[in-house]
């Protein structure tokens, strides 16, 4: 379900702590099919934004819709169409991976053969399929990660709200990650919102970024765009031109 083509909308949205400003009046739409690329520094309200788009949280003031649904009233309906992959996920270590993947369809109301065939799918996709039975405690980092993966893709969500996906992957792991976002987004219209620090993985991926600083969407547009509206030579510099973060040689030499 999306609103004219829209998969998310925004309008004035704000999100408040105590003193923290976390989101200021973010006006924001997202093209159903598109992938969206969402960066900014640490605590810019990257991950506040994210939680109120996949219905986790309240908004202050504002509104939105995802997916056709009202982020105020129609959040179980948000969640059910929507697959999230948190920074900072949880996973069950004495589980397997088909057992961890068996129990997350279970909650999306999944079971039976058709689950199982799914997950074979997502596992042998992620290169997982040798090792699908041994408990999740005895796995690496990334290993985990690619489980969260799948767990987020199980139940063919229209939206994926996916924040820092790479995070503890190996190069190779990553470009396997890349692969899979833009297959399903060209061949299964699927949605993707991207909450990512790795510029060069958002340049590759993304056909629309947004850069959020302090709270504040200050720029939107595609990755190419972006780079001729700052002159620079790629997104990282372009990111880095918007935000700042360039280190002063000449005060790091003289503290030397």
């Amino acid at each position: 379900m999306t609103n004219n083509g829209i998969v998310i909308q925004t309008r004035g949205l704000n999100k408040r702590f105590d003193t923290v400003h976390a989101v200021r009046d973010l006006n924001l739409e997202v093209r159903a099919g598109s992938r969206f690329g969402f960066l900014g520094p640490n605590g810019a309200g990257k991950t506040t934004t994210v939680r109120i788009l996949s219905g986790l949280m309240k908004q202050t003031s504002g509104d939105a819709t995802v997916c056709g649904y009202d982020v105020s009233t129609q959040r179980d309906s948000i969640k059910a169409v929507t697959g999230l992959l948190p920074e900072s996920p949880g996973l069950y270590s004495k589980l397997s991976a088909v057992e961890f993947l068996e129990f997350i369809g279970a909650l999306n109301g999944r079971n039976g053969s058709a689950l199982n065939r799914r997950i074979d799918i997502m596992l042998d996709m992620l290169g997982l399929e040798g090792r699908q039975n041994d408990l999740l405690e005895s796995y690496s980092s990334g290993m985990k990660q690619k489980v969260l993966v799948a767990s987020t893709l199980l139940s063919e969500p229209k939206l994926v709200f996916l924040d820092e996906p790479t995070s503890r992957l190996d190069p190779a792991a990553s470009a396997l990650v890349k692969d899979i976002i833009l297959v399903l987004a060209q061949e299964t219209e699927t949605s993707f919102f991207i909450c990512s620090h790795q510029t060069s993985f958002v340049e590759d991926v993304c056909d629309v970024v947004g850069i959020l600083n302090e709270g504040a969407l200050v720029t939107l547009g595609s990755p190419q765009e972006i780079i001729e509206n700052t002159g620079t030579k790629d997104l990282e510099d372009a990111y880095l031109k918007i935000v700042g973060g360039h280190v002063d040689r000449k005060t790091l030499l003289a503290w030397r």
